[in-house]
């Protein structure tokens, strides 16, 4: 199956580029945004306790993201994937109009964001990591998409009639990797966050979704790492593991980790719960 001939720039505005990959990131950041303001404001969801925080915090928080994972995501690229730009040429890190955003270092991003901004408004970091956590899949739908439109980290070679024969990738028919990551990493981990969020009401219960999301992500990007082709530029790791391998399977263990956590923790009732930022009486 030939790749369709998709145009990564969407628009010529002059001598600006408004690419499809720079738009999936607004898109996933927006959506993403009004998607965790609806949490704070639906009050069936807490019904144990009060919201993590208040629509305008989350207000203001997004900014924060938004500075972990493009900060996060390049910084994140260099040091797991091209280190050797650091002392062949640093200024090309600041170059992210030329690609090279990496998920996990996005990620660490986003966690010291919202670390940072829960100690500056003395809200939960641990409520507040579960609003971000479940919306952070509609990035990841976006931003795969956007993968596939570019035509970038494409899949191993397969014989399936799916497969795909990508410009710059050779020959060989190819797994279409970037669909099947924004099928698993997004729909799917967004509707088992939304079973959590909505039907389980595990909002009450702090990092529960939180270590759905990773342990989830972790498990989704381990097994899909069989089927991605790895960078040409990596090294061969033993024993078939790859970086994204590597990087993700801690993430399983510390989800697992959170969810325990937060299972075995006492629910507080609402006279006793902490308030949210910016409220002066408990919820």
């Amino acid at each position: 199956m030939p790749f369709p001939d998709f145009d990564p720039v969407l628009i010529h505005l002059g001598p600006i580029a408004i690419r499809w990959y720079a738009l999936a990131y607004i898109a996933g950041i927006l959506l993403g945004w009004r998607y965790v303001v609806g949490l704070v404001r639906n009050p069936s969801l807490w019904a144990k306790r009060g919201p993590a925080t208040t629509p305008e915090k989350v207000d203001d928080l997004i900014l924060w993201i938004t500075l972990g994972i493009i900060v996060g995501g390049r910084l994140g690229h260099v040091i797991f994937y091209t280190p050797r730009i650091i002392w062949t040429d640093p200024v090309e890190i600041l170059k992210t109009w030329h690609g090279g955003m990496s998920f996990h270092g996005g990620f660490l991003g986003v966690v010291i964001a919202c670390a940072a901004f829960a100690y500056r408004n003395r809200i939960d970091p641990l409520r507040l990591g579960d609003i971000a956590a479940a919306a952070t899949p509609i990035g990841l739908f976006f931003g795969r998409v956007a993968n596939f439109i570019n035509g970038e980290l494409w899949g191993r070679p397969t014989t399936l009639p799916w497969g795909m024969v990508f410009p710059g990738a050779g020959d060989l028919p190819r797994h279409p990797s970037q669909l099947y990551e924004a099928a698993l990493e997004g729909i799917v981990l967004f509707l088992v966050l939304r079973w959590a969020t909505h039907g389980a009401k595990l909002l009450n219960r702090r990092g529960v979704v939180t270590g759905l999301f990773i342990a989830g992500y972790g498990v989704i990007r381990v097994l899909l790492e069989t089927v991605r082709e790895p960078d040409r530029y990596m090294p061969q790791f033993p024993f078939g593991l790859t970086m994204g391998i590597m990087l993700s399977a801690p993430m399983i263990l510390a989800g697992l980790f959170l969810i325990l956590r937060g299972l075995s923790e006492p629910i507080p009732t609402l006279e006793t719960a902490t308030p949210a930022a910016g409220d002066d009486e408990p919820r």
